[in-house]
């Protein structure tokens, strides 16, 4: 941990040759001044001082400065007082202004709290948005059934398909869950068709402000990444990180100590398999991190759990022993053609219990109770005599068996194939209004051989948090 330093630079801040001075404060909602809350422009990081002021030369391509929302308090994200981020005047001929931020204090003890995430909305047409107000509407009765503990929300990216004047309209119905989400952004949020990675942020940025941030909630440490890098040509784009935003995570994690909880969220996916951990390739880079070693080192001191999207499709991969990294299925299903993803998944949003620095999980499929974790499939004819699962949030911790007539039959093998219903939704591309849509092979897939014998058919599913789920089938 860095000691607090007062109304001076802390020690790792990186200085521009062309900056530009400025300062303010962090206060409470009750005007106290608040000791320790790390400030930025992007780049370089302060400390505020016993009084909650700070003051920084902040680099002069940075838009805005923002703050590290302290645990126990809380920072608006769209608007209001308490917007944990503010733009920096470029006019140097005026006044200078003073960047004041307001927290409030979070009325609920934020040690243990939830967190909703949600991946690709990628609303790209308006006619969608009944559809999203439904998915909305399903997680604002689940939130309700809650414990009643602090919850926010956490959007990875793809907010909408490139139409970025739905934005307002995306907000107002999000906006009707009564809990506030963080953003990240994504590929289809990026301004297109500019000269260099550098214009691609401007839309996005104009309605939700810097593209990577931090912000505490009890005991765990959240960072939110851009690894969009757009080409420079047309809309593509590759997963990458760029050194200035390495060098504001470095300063950003010289404030955590080692061993802390930390959450990474990013829309594309660092890893997708083993394989591209052990050898880089060109063909993948549209759907994972081109430079991931780098980002794995600087997170290595501590308990990771990286967030990602893009691929509207579900995986768990063990980077390392303290680094996991979830990826998360659409909540537009197969981008608004079908009622599920492209992995078979159904659309839906995934909860995150804190308690303290443990982490519990659970996915929810729109419309489905929470226990329908999986789907079973006994009489598909591409598996004769056999019975097929779909277990989408399955990962190496959990447990998949077959039962036959109340007795174990037994573990279930893992393959990889395409879901059968995805399968059928999207056999005939023409008939969809989004061409390109197709079932994807995912390696949830389970199997075992059946009886024609049998009268019940059961699958018993144990998740890593000892939760058993059962699908069974009546012959």
């Amino acid at each position: 941990m860095k000691k607090l330093l007062t109304f001076i630079i802390a020690a790792g801040t990186v200085i521009s040759a062309d900056a530009v001075n400025i300062k303010g404060t962090v206060k409470t909602t009750d005007g106290a001044g608040l000791a320790g809350v790390v400030v930025s422009d992007g780049l370089n990081t302060v400390l505020t001082d016993e009084k909650g002021r700070w003051e920084m030369d902040a680099d002069e391509d940075s838009r805005f400065v923002f703050i590290s929302t302290p645990s126990g308090y809380i920072s608006s994200t769209l608007e209001g007082p308490t917007l944990f981020y503010k733009e920096i005047a470029k006019d140097t001929g005026r006044k200078k202004k003073s960047y004041d931020f307001l927290v409030q204090a979070n009325p609920k003890d934020d040690t243990n709290h939830n967190v909703i995430v949600i991946a690709d909305p990628q609303i790209s047409e308006r006619n969608e948005l009944p559809e999203l107000e439904k998915h909305s509407d399903d997680i604002t009765q689940f939130v309700k059934g809650m414990d009643g503990d602090y919850t926010f929300g956490l959007c990875l990216g793809d907010i909408v398909g490139w139409d970025h004047s739905i934005y307002p309209e995306y907000n107002r119905i999000m906006g009707k869950a009564g809990f506030e989400y963080r953003y990240v952004i994504g590929n289809h949020d990026m301004t297109n068709y500019g000269r260099s990675h550098e214009t691609s942020m401007r839309n996005y940025e104009d309605i939700f402000g810097p593209c990577w941030y931090s912000f505490n909630v009890g005991k765990v440490h959240y960072i939110v990444l851009n690894d969009n890098f757009f080409v420079g040509r047309d809309w593509y784009y590759i997963g990458y990180l760029d050194e200035r935003q390495l060098r504001w995570l470095e300063n950003d994690l010289s404030y955590i100590p080692e061993g802390s909880q930390v959450v990474v969220s990013m829309h594309i996916p660092t890893t997708l398999d083993k394989s591209d951990r052990e050898a880089f390739s060109t063909g993948t880079m549209l759907d994972n991190l081109s430079n991931k070693p780098a980002l794995y080192q600087m997170l290595l001191p501590y308990q990771t759990l990286i967030l990602s999207g893009h691929m509207h499709t579900a995986d768990y991969e063990q980077i390392a022993p303290n680094i996991a990294e979830i990826n998360i299925a659409g909540l537009c299903g197969a981008w608004w053609c079908g009622e599920v993803c492209i992995d078979g998944s159904p659309a839906g949003y995934k909860i995150f219990d804190m308690d303290g620095d443990k982490v519990e999980w659970i996915y929810k499929g729109c419309g489905h109770p929470l226990d329908y974790q999986m789907k079973v499939y006994a009489d598909d004819p591409s598996y004769p005599e056999e019975i097929i699962a779909n277990v989408w949030d399955y990962d190496p911790a959990w447990k998949v068996e077959y039962f036959e007539d109340g007795k174990k039959v037994c573990d279930m093998e893992r393959f990889k194939a395409q879901d059968p219903l995805a399968k059928e939704l999207y056999k005939d591309p023409a008939s969809l209004k989004r061409t390109w849509v197709y079932a994807a092979p995912t390696e949830n897939m389970f199997r075992a051989k059946r009886s024609v014998t049998a009268q019940t058919l059961e699958v018993r599913v144990t998740d890593r948090f000892g939760r058993v789920y059962s699908k069974k089938i009546e012959r």
